[in-house]
């Protein structure tokens, strides 16, 4: 993959682009604020260097609030379908929001202390890069603590499943975390689908699955 990384502290920078470059990625650009990230994204578009994907932390100059989402967010805007997979310190809802506003291209919301975990961060990017999303668990816990009108209509194993699908887990993976069968684990996703009104034919019922649980309007 061919990546562009923001983060305003060189040392977590350069250590994030160490750890992609050992796993055989390619680095093609670097910010430390969030309108060098605009600046250089917008110049690698159309070049042989384009990203696959950009990574950013949240909380940046020249703010140092939620500048980097912003940024990501207006690039997405001017490039429909760009993977986007953004980092924060905390739990925080509203990013989640903002992020996933515009549902066109893959999404990651992850916390910082994952990306330690490689594995972990480079299915992520897989994910994302491939038009999926991926929410931190501990994000996800944290909306599931409500409950919604919108999923009401799920069983608790239906949502167990649908937070798992949260996280970028295939069906075999929610299987062994669940000790579910995969012909289990198909009929559970299946009855998510149905009861989310997402018939065969809607185009990656998977992640607007997802999307529909994530947007969903909390008590």
């Amino acid at each position: 993959m061919k990546l562009v990384l923001a983060d305003d502290v060189a040392l977590l920078r350069d250590g994030l682009a160490a750890l992609l470059q050992g796993a055989g990625h390619s680095i093609v650009g670097t910010a430390s604020d969030a309108d060098e990230l605009r600046t250089v994204v917008r110049s690698l578009m159309g070049t042989p260097d384009s990203p696959d994907v950009v990574i950013t932390d949240i909380r940046m100059p020249p703010n140092n609030t939620n500048d980097g989402l912003v940024a990501a967010v207006d690039l997405r805007g001017e490039y429909p379908g760009l993977p986007v997979v953004v980092l924060s310190a905390y739990v925080a809802g509203p990013y989640v929001d903002q992020l996933l506003a515009d549902s066109e291209g893959g999404t990651g919301y992850l916390l910082k202390e994952r990306v330690g975990r490689i594995e972990d961060f480079l299915h992520t990017l897989e994910v994302v890069v491939a038009g999926g999303v991926v929410v931190d668990p501990e994000v996800v816990s944290h909306l599931m603590s409500g409950s919604s009108r919108a999923l009401a209509r799920l069983t608790d194993r239906e949502r167990a499943v649908l937070s798992l699908m949260a996280e970028g887990l295939s069906n075999s993976q929610i299987g062994d975390r669940l000790v579910l069968s995969r012909t289990a684990v198909s009929k559970h996703v299946a009855n998510i689908f149905m009861k989310l009104d997402l018939p065969p034919g809607e185009e990656n019922r998977r992640v607007r699955a997802v999307l529909t649980w994530l947007r969903a309007e909390k008590p």
